[in-house]
């Protein structure tokens, strides 16, 4: 009985001399937690839904205009062009910009055709190669019983991560990928000093939070980093689907 009384009261005289020594500590002054170092820019909201920020780097926006984009051979873009988009012509080959990126805010519109069109389970095939290695996937993904793998479907990191949730729209209805995308970082001998990164609204829905990146695509196999350039060309794939596309730009971080 004795030594039931002891502990408690010890406990309640250090727990007592703990707080009075917080009371006593001298904390430093408000400012010092306030960073003034590095002003953020001022930049311009759109005012509309398609309009880009006042610091944008537009890369499509004029479907008449293709001249920040060419094939990976270097020939002039031969994708199909409208009053309003910028259309996949099956093997072509995929496009890619002539600007190169490395940490990025990229948005994109894009519109899956009729699925009557595809074969099989290849409905709406496309991609976002950001540095023409991580692939965003596109795919034709609404509401229907899908023969295609989670870490596949639209909204995924192809063959790495599935979305947190399934954001897409109608097939023919036009889609918005918002993403943050942070590049790797290799060391001056070209082993990885650390990994990308990349977070994903879909229809301003959040469906990758931060992300971590095991290396660039691979279709077969493991992917694993290899040393490359900090930047390098932003890529949109073409799988032999009409995808369509527009309002793509970006902002370098």
């Amino acid at each position: 009985m004795k030594n039931w009384l002891i502990i408690p009261l010890a406990f309640l005289l250090c727990h007592e001399a703990i707080s009075q020594s917080a009371k006593e500590e001298k904390l430093p002054p408000p400012s010092a937690t306030e960073d003034w170092s590095l002003k953020p820019p001022l930049v311009t909201p759109g005012e509309t839904h398609p309009q880009p920020p006042s610091d944008a780097i537009v890369l499509y926006s004029n479907p008449n205009d293709l001249t920040k984009w060419e094939h990976p051979d270097g020939s002039a873009v031969r994708w199909a062009t409208t009053n309003e988009a910028l259309t996949i012509v099956p093997k072509a080959t995929d496009i890619r910009t002539k600007q190169k990126f490395g940490n990025m805010q990229l948005h994109l519109e894009w519109r899956t055709p009729d699925p009557a069109e595809d074969k099989d389970f290849n409905r709406g095939n496309s991609g976002v190669l950001i540095m023409g290695l991580y692939e965003l996937q596109i795919y034709e993904s609404y509401n229907y019983d899908t023969k295609i793998y989670y870490n596949g479907q639209a909204g995924s990191v192809y063959k790495q991560h599935a979305p947190l949730v399934n954001a897409a729209r109608k097939p023919q209805t036009w889609q918005t990928y918002d993403v943050v995308f942070e590049a790797p970082v290799f060391n001056a001998d070209k082993t990885l000093k650390t990994p990308a990164f990349m977070t994903v609204f879909h229809n301003n829905v959040l469906i990758l939070n931060h992300v971590e990146l095991k290396g660039p695509m691979v279709y077969q196999g493991f992917p694993k980093y290899r040393y490359h350039e900090a930047k390098l060309p932003l890529q949109l794939q073409e799988h032999g689907s009409r995808v369509s596309f527009r309002n793509i730009w970006v902002r370098e971080l």
